[in-house]
Parts: C-alpha cells; sequence; structure tokens
C-alpha cells in the first residue's frame, strides 16, 4: 500500500478535507448532544426536537463553516500553529455561541438548550483537535525521528526566543535531518530546566563536554543580542570542537518570528573580531548630500559601491557611478534600480586618465561632490608594473582633480590608504603622492573642499585575505600566510564607508582624515580560526603555509606619519593628519617627470618616486617575484 505523504497534497485538497471533516464533527457534535441530553436513549427524545434538530444541525454546519472562513481557520499554516491560532479559534466560537443563543428563540430551530451546550462545546472540541492534531502528530513524528543515526546532532547555544524557533523549524520540517540534543545557556536559573523538551545541560563552560558526550555534529549560536566579547569568547570555544558553526542573521528575523534553519549562515571571521561593531550616525551626512549630483569614481568595486549604496539612501538628485570595469558598473547599477528606483543613477564606463572624457563627464553631469575611489590596489601586482600604478593612481588624481575645478566642484574625497604612510611598496607610494596632490589643490583652489580619508585593510573587499583563505580551504588546503608574526587593522566594508562619509561632512580643506581602526588582527589567527569554523583542524586537516613577506609587504601598517600630528573630531573613531609643508611649483615639476616616465615604461620610475616621497623605502629589483 502507498503511503501519502501529507507534505506533498495540494492546497486546495488540504482545505476540501479539513471543510469534510468539519462538517462531520459539526453534526456529530448537535446529535450527540441531543442524545446525552435523554439519557443516550433514542426513544425518550421527543419527536418534535428531533426535526428541529435536523433543521438546527443543518443552520449550524452553514453558520459554522462561514464563521471558520471569516476567521480564516482555513488559511493558517496548521504545523506552525501556537497560541495566536488557539485564540482565533476562541473568537471565532464567541460569534458561533452568541449565534447559538439568537436561533434558540427561532421556534423551528429551539433544542433543548442543554442540547446545544453539548454540542457547542463539543464542537469546539474537535474544531481545536482538527486544527492541532497535524502539529502534534508532527511533533510525535519528528520525537520518533531522533533515534535515526543517520540525523545530524545539533546543540543549540542560546535558550531564548531565537533558539525555541530553530528548535520548532527543526521538529516541523527537518526532523529526518537533524536531532536537537541539547541547550547551552548561561543564565544559571534556566539549568535542568526545559525548552521545547530539550533540556538546558549548562553554560558555555559545558560545551566542549556536551559536544563529546552527545557527539555534536553541528552547534547553532542563537543569540543576537550578546556583548561582542562574550560572543567572541562563546564562538571561540565552539570552533575548537570541529562542528560545523550557524548562527542567526539578527534581531530582525527574530522580532519577525523569521527564524528558521534556512535563514541561518555561518559564522564569519567578522564574529570573532571581539569588537562593537561601530555605529555610525549619518543623518546629518546624508542630508547634505540631498538632491545633490554626486560622482563616485571606481564605483563598481567593493568599497565604491557600498558608498553608492549608502549615498543613494540620501535621495541624492543624481549619482554618477564611474569606473573602467563594465561588469562591476552593472551589477551596482542594477542593484540600486531595485533598491533605489527614485534615484537618477548614471553608469558611465571610462578611464579616469582620459581627461577628455573626465572633463565630458563633469561637464554634462555637474557633480557637486565627487568620492574618488577609483585606483589599481593590489600591493603585489603594482610591484611588478609600478608604471601602471603612477599612470593610474597620480597621474588620475591628477586630472580628476584639476578638472574637478574647473567644472566647480564643491567638494572632493580621495579614498587613501594606511600603505600610504612610510610606504614599502609602489602602491603605497602612488597614494602617498595622490594625498599629496589633494594638499596642493587645497592651496591652490579655495572653491573646491579637497580632502583625503586614510584607512586599512577592510574584510570582504575585493582582493583582500578572507576570499583567498576561503578558496584556499575549499580545496583543501594549504593556507598561504606570508609571515606568522604579519599583523593588520580590519573593518566591514560598511563600517569604513559610513565613517568615510562623515569624515567628508568635517572637511574644511586640505585634510587627512584617519579612521580609528582598533586593535590589529594577526593573519595567522584569522587564517586558523577560518580552518575552524569550517570544521577542520589547522595543521591537520588543513595545512598552514609560511611563504615570506611579498615584494612591498611590511609586518604591520601605520596610519600616521611622526610628523603629521593628530587633531580630533566631533567623532571619536575619526581623527586628522596635520598637512605636510611642501614645495607646490616643485611638486608639479615632479608630478610631470612623472607622468612622462609612466608613458614610457621607464625602469627608474622608482627611483624618481623616492626623491618625492622621501618616506618611500625602495626594494631593489632583484628582491621581486612573481
Amino acid at each position: 500500500m502507498t503511503k501519502i505523504n501529507i507534505k506533498t497534497v495540494s492546497y486546495k485538497t488540504k482545505i476540501g478535507v479539513m471543510v469534510f471533516f468539519d462538517i462531520l464533527s459539526i453534526v456529530f457534535s448537535y446529535f450527540f448532544g441531543l442524545w446525552a441530553r435523554f439519557d443516550f436513549s433514542f426513544r425518550a427524545i421527543n419527536p418534535a426536537f428531533s426535526t428541529n434538530c435536523l433543521y438546527f444541525v443543518c443552520v449550524m454546519t452553514i453558520l459554522c463553516i462561514l464563521v471558520y472562513y471569516l476567521f480564516r481557520l482555513y488559511h493558517i499554516v496548521w504545523r506552525f500553529a501556537s497560541l495566536p491560532e488557539l485564540y482565533r479559534i476562541t473568537t471565532a466560537y464567541i460569534v458561533i455561541g452568541l449565534a447559538v443563543i439568537f436561533i434558540e428563540y427561532i421556534p423551528v430551530l429551539r433544542i433543548p438548550r442543554g442540547s446545544a451546550l453539548i454540542g457547542y462545546i463539543l464542537s469546539l472540541f474537535f474544531c481545536v483537535g482538527i486544527r492541532f492534531g497535524y502539529r502534534i502528530y508532527v511533533s510525535f513524528s519528528a520525537r520518533r525521528a531522533y533515534s535515526r543515526h543517520d540525523a545530524e546532532n545539533v546543540l543549540v547555544i542560546g535558550a531564548g526566543q531565537a533558539g525555541q524557533e530553530i528548535i520548532k523549524d527543526i521538529r516541523v520540517s527537518h526532523s529526518d535531518q537533524y536531532t536537537i540534543v541539547s541547550l547551552i545557556d548561561d543564565n544559571p536559573m534556566k539549568k535542568g530546566r526545559y525548552l521545547e523538551g530539550v533540556k538546558i545541560e549548562g553554560n558555555r563552560y559545558d560545551i566542549e563536554r556536551i559536544v563529546k558526550e552527545k557527539h555534536v555534529d553541528r552547534i547553532i549560536f542563537a543569540i543576537s543580542n550578546i556583548n561582542p566579547s562574550d560572543r567572541k569568547e562563546i564562538l571561540n570555544i565552539c570552533k575548537d570542537t570541529g562542528c560545523e558553526l550557524l548562527t542567526v542573521p539578527g534581531l530582525y528575523e527574530i522580532y519577525s518570528g523569521e527564524v528558521n534553519i534556512s535563514r541561518l549562515k555561518h559564522v564569519d571571521i567578522e564574529d570573532l573580531l571581539g569588537r562593537r561593531e561601530i555605529k555610525v550616525n549619518n543623518q546629518r551626512i546624508l542630508e547634505s548630500l540631498h538632491n545633490k549630483t554626486v560622482m563616485v569614481t571606481g564605483g563598481g568595486g567593493s568599497i565604491g559601491s557600498e558608498l553608492c549604496r549608502q549615498i543613494a539612501k540620501a535621495g541624492p538628485e543624481r549619482l554618477i557611478i564611474f569606473d573602467i570595469y563594465e561588469n562591476c558598473v552593472y551589477d551596482i547599477q542594477q542593484e540600486l534600480k531595485r533598491t533605489q528606483p527614485n534615484v537618477t543613477v548614471n553608469a558611465l564606463i571610462g578611464d579616469i586618465t582620459d581627461r577628455t572624457r573626465i572633463k565630458a563627464v563633469l561637464n554634462e553631469y555637474h557633480p557637486e561632490v565627487i568620492y574618488h575611489a577609483a585606483a589599481h590596489k593590489h600591493v603585489p601586482l603594482m610591484e611588478d608594473s609600478p608604471n601602471e600604478a603612477i599612470k593610474n593612481n597620480v597621474m588620475g588624481t591628477l586630472i580628476l582633480c584639476e578638472e574637478a575645478i574647473d567644472a566647480k566642484v564643491e567638494k572632493f574625497l580621495l579614498i587613501s590608504t594606511d600603505k600610504a604612510v612610510n610606504p614599502t611598496n609602489i602602491m603605497g607610494a602612488s597614494k602617498r603622492l595622490c594625498e599629496m596632490i589633494l594638499q596642493m589643490m587645497s592651496r591652490r583652489d579655495t572653491d573646491t573642499v579637497f580632502v583625503a580619508v586614510r584607512f586599512g585593510n577592510v574584510l570582504g573587499s575585493n582582493g583582500s585575505v578572507i576570499p583567498l583563505f576561503k578558496k584556499q580551504i575549499a580545496e583543501g588546503g594549504p593556507v598561504t600566510v606570508t609571515d606568522k608574526n604579519i599583523i593588520r587593522y580590519f573593518m566591514t566594508i560598511p563600517e569604513a564607508v559610513s565613517l568615510v562619509l562623515q569624515a567628508s561632512y568635517f572637511a574644511k580643506g586640505g585634510e587627512i582624515f584617519i579612521l580609528d581602526m582598533g586593535e590589529p588582527v594577526r593573519i595567522d589567527d584569522m587564517a586558523r580560526n577560518l580552518i575552524k569554523l569550517s570544521g577542520l583542524k589547522p595543521d591537520e586537516d588543513i595545512k598552514i603555509e609560511y611563504t615570506g613577506l611579498r615584494p612591498g609587504e611590511k609586518l604591520y601598517e601605520e596610519l600616521l606619519m611622526d610628523e603629521e600630528g593628530m587633531d580630533k573630531t566631533e567623532n571619536d573613531l575619526i581623527y586628522i593628519g596635520h598637512p605636510i609643508n611642501m614645495d607646490d611649483l616643485m611638486f608639479e615639476e615632479d608630478l610631470k617627470r612623472l607622468d612622462i616616465a609612466s608613458h614610457r615604461e621607464s625602469e627608474d620610475i622608482e627611483e624618481l618616486v623616492q626623491k618625492v616621497v622621501p618616506t618611500y623605502i625602495r626594494k631593489l629589483k632583484h628582491e621581486r617575484t612573481i
């Protein structure tokens, strides 16, 4: 005999079956009520009551089905039914009860009140039983499925609302895949108690013991509102167990009741940084961009595209996305069409070193604010193509600044890098030259405000080490770390861009804003944590190889040069470096020589750069590797 799978039955068929059983239950309830009223003897029933009961049952059946429909008792997903659905049934039966009282005053429908009361209570019982019966059946089946040997054992951390929703979802929809074996919560009052039938067996310090005792395969971190240091400590304990680690996305999903297995995400390295996410109130900044024409160069890149997202929220009159890479530009253009349909977006392809193209764009659209994020940023690649680093980064910035002055742009902000401080690579030196250009332009023209924002690495950006590590882990290793002691500052892309926008709001002209990147992170630790988060063991399942520092790479980065000093701003995370005195006329001549050298593949371009940027520590040619 073929077993019917309830999950595959159509929606209309399920409603039809429910209506059929409702009709049977209503008819049975009121006839049973009449029978019970006369001591379960058919002979004792008054014939007049038998006739009236027939009419009464017909009217009550039509009335009940109509009330069930109006109160949407046929439209609820009953396998997820809980108290709100019970309240809805109760309200429906208050209406039905009032109708029964009214019908009792109609002679042709009158039956003994005791019969009507018994039928009313019994039909309510059947209404609840029919609807909650499926959920009870599913829950019972789920408990039986826990004995399956092929189901993964799951430990849930957090005996709160999110943990409860996760357990419910697993029991209803994934009982054949997962078995909830235990709960963990740091609240000592909860220890030994049960949530949805699962025992809360301890706190964070019991995780490793429970994982071993219960043979846990997967850990679900179901706490979203938690102190970052506590979150880091718990996740560090979890990653050392070798279990796959998942976490709930955020508070919104909990409050909206949308927490389920499909919405869980793998724990990212950001979760292990142990610092609170930087929250910036950019309302004033966004208001300053409202109804303005804003241009973002490099708008298809990781930083540029996030700038476009946050700027679009301000409701600019026009947003110009300028980039040389068409695929990236297309992606952000389509995204903004969906998310910000009221913003006029112009996606333009072009090269920042093409003066004719830049001039044409500025003259046609007249941007009031320019965020300059376009640049070659990959350190080792620029070491092997130093001329391109100068041509694109330095000369492109110079052209853009000069044309911005002619086009009477109000504000020009350069995205710089901590690698510009005491640079040991041509990319960092090129960005230092860009900062010097902006400070020169600020002295030359006071109508346009020129500023730069300097910060370190951003997690998830193009060229970031994290995607490389993840790819290497997926391929089975090895994971390559340049040096065991190398450290870097890290910030998420949205955090960095929010601070960039705020820095631009503080700008008066000529400043270099420096973002507080928090505590530096050891790259070796990041690699090991990523391996552990994948449920693997470093040096056993995935090897770690130390390849040596790449050309132009430093063990640590700096955010400030000694001679710059530093002033505070209204935001404790944003500082201002003082402009360095320089001879602008001599600098202009140096730029001309660099321009000529960059276009003729000059081999001495690094020597020329070192003369202009004295803090640049140039590497010898034979030190480079491909």
